[in-house]
Formats: C-alpha cells, sequence, structure tokens
C-alpha cells in the first residue's frame, strides 16, 4: 500500500495529522490505534455530551459545574472513543486485515500485538473512569451502563443489517450522561435527545459504510449500506428528518416557549447542513463519502450555539 503504510501510517487518516508529524515513534501506533490521526470520531462522541449538557443548563440555569462537566466530558471522548477503537481493532482484526482501507491499521500491519492493544484498552478505560468518578453518581452509573452499547457494537456487523444502530446507542450515550451529570437524574428531554443522536449516527455511518461496501460484501460483513444498496437517499431522507424531529422535541419538552424556538433553530440548521450532505452525496465515490463524513462534526456543532441563545432567553 505505498509509502504511506511503510511508515506505519493508516490509509484513511487525516494526511499531515500530529501523530504522524510529531508524536514521539513508539507511541503512534498506539495513538493510531485510539484513532488520535482520526479525530472526527472523537468529536462525534463528544457533541451529545455538550448537546446533553448545554440542554440541561438551558432548562434549568446556569452552574459552574458546567465548566468541568465540559471539559471532562471531552477528555473522557478522548480517551473512551479510544478504548472503543482499541476494542473494535481487536475483535475485527482479522476482518480489517481483508479490507483495503483497513489492512494497514495497527494490529493487521502488526505494529501492536493484540495483548498490547487489550492492555492499552485498559489503561484508557481506567483513566476515562477516574474523570467519571468526578461526576454525580447518576452520571457514574450511567456512565458505567455505557460499556454495554461499546462492547456489543463490534460483533453487530456480523448478526445485523443495522450494526449502525449499536453505534448510534454507544456514540449518543453521552447525551444522557451529561445531562444527569449537570441536574442529578434524567427525563423525556434527554432521552429524546438520545433518540435524535441516534438517527444523525444512522445518517453519517451509512454514508461512512458506502467506503467498505464491495469488500464488506465479500467478507460478509453487513451495514446499512449494502441492506440499502444504490438507493440509500430516501433512508438517509428518513434519518434526517428524525434527527431534526427528535431534537426539536426534547427542545420542547425541556424548555419554556421562546428558548425552545431558539433551540428548534439548531435543530433545522443542522437539517439544513445534512440536506446539504445528501445532495452532494455520490454513494459510489469512497473520496466523497469520507469527506462527507467528516463534516458531521460542523453540523453537530450547529446546535451548541443555539442551545446557548435559549439558556440566555
Amino acid at each position: 500500500m505505498s509509502h504511506a503504510s511503510d511508515q506505519g501510517q493508516v490509509a484513511d487518516a487525516v494526511k499531515g495529522n500530529w501523530v504522524d508529524r510529531l508524536a514521539p515513534a513508539p507511541t503512534r501506533p498506539f495513538l493510531r490505534l485510539s484513532r488520535a490521526d482520526r479525530p472526527i470520531g472523537t468529536w462525534l462522541l463528544l457533541i451529545p455530551c455538550w448537546w446533553g449538557l448545554a440542554l440541561a443548563v438551558a432548562a434549568t440555569g446556569w452552574d459552574a459545574r458546567a465548566i468541568w462537566i465540559a471539559l471532562g466530558c471531552a477528555i473522557g471522548a478522548f480517551l473512551m472513543r479510544g478504548a472503543g477503537c482499541t476494542w473494535n481493532d481487536v475483535t475485527d482484526r482479522e476482518f480489517d486485515g481483508a479490507v483495503a482501507r483497513t489492512r494497514s491499521r495497527p494490529i493487521p500491519s502488526g505494529q501492536v500485538t493484540t495483548r498490547g492493544a487489550l492492555i492499552w484498552m485498559c489503561v484508557q478505560s481506567l483513566l476515562s473512569f477516574g474523570i467519571l468518578l468526578t461526576f454525580h453518581p447518576a452520571a457514574i452509573a450511567l456512565g458505567v451502563l455505557a460499556l454495554l452499547p461499546v462492547a456489543v457494537y463490534p460483533f453487530a456487523k456480523r448478526f445485523t443489517w443495522w450494526p449502525q444502530v449499536f453505534l448510534g446507542l454507544a456514540f449518543n450515550w453521552g447525551a444522557l450522561l451529561a445531562w444527569a451529570a449537570f441536574t442529578g437524574s434524567l427525563g423525556l428531554a434527554p432521552v429524546l435527545l438520545y433518540l435524535g443522536g441516534i438517527a444523525w449516527t444512522l445518517f453519517y455511518d451509512t454514508i461512512y459504510a458506502y467506503q467498505d461496501v464491495e469488500d464488506d460484501a465479500l467478507i460478509g460483513v453487513k451495514s446499512t449500506a449494502r441492506r440499502f444498496g444504490d438507493r440509500p437517499k430516501p433512508w438517509l431522507q428518513g434519518f434526517l428528518m428524525a434527527t431534526v424531529v427528535l431534537i426539536s422535541a426534547a427542545a420542547l419538552v425541556a424548555l419554556p416557549p421562546v428558548p425552545a424556538v431558539a433551540a428548534m433553530l439548531g435543530a433545522w440548521a443542522m437539517g439544513w447542513h445534512l440536506t446539504w450532505q445528501l445532495v452532494r452525496l455520490d454513494s459510489s465515490d469512497p473520496a466523497t463519502c469520507l469527506a462527507l463524513f467528516r463534516s458531521n462534526r460542523d453540523a453537530g456543532l450547529l446546535l451548541l450555539p443555539f442551545f446557548a441563545l435559549a439558556a440566555l432567553l
């Protein structure tokens, strides 16, 4: 796979990323296992945390605790995304070796042993657990419970055409956790926000999965991309609409009318971004799919200024 893989770089990493340029050589394989060279996944795990926190602040009022919760979620998202990706690469090591885009990853390329990867996963998980212990007990309980969808997700592609649902369950858990960390409880609003996040994950990860659809068919891995075939847009439009409706419903449940309208404008702004992605999508072009997938960082962040406005009203 060319010069890039000879240097240990992963094929779909961001070109010129800090891991390949700046990290000490012995740490690079482990940072690549954690996807530190591909930061979009950390963003997609973190953004629902910030959604839940921002909506909780808008619903109950500002408290300085929000600063640490926001920072703790950011550090925890980096660590737990790394731990989850390490676990994913351990369980998928045989599949990854058979797919062009993933055979340069640290385990199939021989940069890290399976035992070394498992130790690295435990280190990241324990550091993240230390941060979790600083949160409200309700959030701690939710954080421990989150290990279940994280553990199951890598196996989902073996038994269902809808592994993206399991990814959504895991990646959007932070909406519940951050709300509970700030308020000390759960309710309908964070659950609706969580469901909206799952619909969003179905949207962006289906686009992502189209990069591997041919290889996945050869090795028998299932995905929504394989399930939808060459007609993904009607499905993606449904996920888009569900995202907007569920996030808007969360705002209506959590907030008085005027702040709710401000928050709902954020949901619609995000919806327009997803519409832009849908118009540009060419599911047969892996480069376009990857670029659109990465643009979901901006789509998710669009909500936050509107939630902040709602908190001020």
